[in-house]
């Protein structure tokens, strides 16, 4: 609209030429919105409101002599507030460029100031601390011409060709490099361990795949090796499992071979045996019977005969003592004695015959006959027989028997 005119948002809008402002201002303030302005007769300007900047470059004198060129940024703008508007304006309105001048000149003189009470340990360790001193000794100056500071940066300081900063710096600078070259020398061993220790573990990994390995193999070979053995393997098995099914057969038929040898030959022939030892021993029996019983019948014959003959014997006997000389002692008594014996040596004759030809008597029955006849012999003279005169010698010695 013809006449209606808008500020821009960092911008505060001007206008002269009616009623005065706030304050006895020569101008009115408007910003953040439009007002309709008469042509011809009020005139409009437009004071800008954005972030302005001044750079500071002044060599300062420090408290202890030493000069120190600095260099600093200010970042500043107009208020917001009328009383600020209005204080730029009547300032800078005609000649905007003329802020960021001043303000370098505003703070170059302020920062001279509290650098020459500072010493350069303090200025280089303390920038904050200058920096915020600059500021607030420049507030009010900078609030009379309607300016705000938003900040203040020392950007470098340099001594020159002095070397003071640097001296300074020396000890720092040596402690810096110490353990500078320590933190070096700790790094590079740090490295070579850690090199060792990748080293080691590389090679214990070489070696696990190594031995690893070396086990897929003998595995593999093993594996192999017993493929190749089970065809052989399993043909030796299968003529085991033969020979052993031959030899189990071949027992079995030894076994019935043996049970048939036996059915077949040893039984018939213990039965043979039982048969013809059960006929021996019957026929041996029968024997020995019919021997018993012919013997038996043989010494009751010989008996018979002999006790038939027994009176010849004693009579033979008796008659050898016809004509004897024979010493008779006890009268009676020894007559008996005489004939007793007798016909004791007539009966052992008997049994000395039947002995003989029965056979059944033993050496030791004999020994003890024999014993039995010297005993005889010796009560009847010292002979087993009574000792009688031959014809010859009873006819030498004939002559009367003395009888008591």
């Amino acid at each position: 609209m013809f006449g209606y005119r808008v500020p821009a948002p960092d911008e505060a809008m001007l206008i002269s030429g009616g009623r005065r402002g706030l304050g006895g201002a020569p101008f009115r303030v408007v910003t953040g919105h439009g007002k309709f302005v008469l042509p011809i007769f009020r005139k409009t300007r437009f004071l800008t409101l954005s972030m302005c900047e001044s750079e500071v470059t002044e060599t300062c004198v420090t408290r202890q002599g030493i000069a120190l060129h600095v260099r600093a940024v200010i970042a500043f703008k107009v208020g917001n507030d009328h009383e600020s508007i209005i204080n730029a304006g009547q300032r800078f309105l005609s000649d905007q460029d003329q802020m960021s001048v001043l303000t370098g000149r505003i703070f170059a003189g302020h920062l001279r100031a509290i650098i020459g009470s500072m010493t350069v340990e303090e200025i280089v360790t303390e920038r904050q601390k200058l920096a915020a001193e600059v500021l607030d000794t420049s507030k009010t100056e900078m609030a009379k011409i309607g300016l705000i500071v938003d900040s203040l940066q020392i950007q470098s300081i340099d001594d020159g060709d002095t070397g003071y900063i640097d001296a300074m710096s020396a000890p720092h600078k040596a402690a810096i490099q110490r353990q500078a070259q320590i933190a070096q020398a700790q790094a590079t061993q740090a490295a070579v361990e850690a090199e060792q220790v990748a080293a080691r573990n590389q090679a214990e990994y070489a070696r696990q795949t190594a031995v690893v390995r070396a086990e897929y193999s003998a595995e593999v070979d093993r594996a192999q090796a017993r493929a190749a053995q089970a065809g052989p393997l399993a043909q030796a098995h299968a003529q085991q499992e033969v020979l052993d099914a031959q030899t189990e057969l071949a027992q079995r038929q030894a076994k019935l071979r043996q049970q048939q040898l036996v059915a077949e030959v040893v039984k018939p022939a213990e039965a043979e045996a039982e048969r013809v030892r059960i006929l021996a021993a019957a026929e041996a029996q029968r024997m020995r019977i019919q021997a018993e019983a012919a013997a038996s019948y043989d010494r009751v014959a010989l008996d018979r005969m002999l006790i038939d003959q027994l009176p010849q014997i004693v009579k033979e006997a008796a008659g050898g003592l016809a004509g004897a000389n024979v010493n008779v002692l006890n009268g009676a008594d020894g007559l008996g004695e005489i004939a007793a014996g007798l016909v004791s040596q007539g009966l052992t004759i008997l049994d000395s015959v039947r002995q003989n030809l029965s056979g059944q008597d033993s050496e030791g029955r004999r020994a003890d006959d024999r014993r039995s006849d010297d005993r005889r012999s010796e009560e009847n003279g010292g002979n087993g027989l009574l000792q009688l005169p031959t014809t010859r010698e009873k006819r030498s010695n004939d002559g009367p028997v003395d009888v008591d």
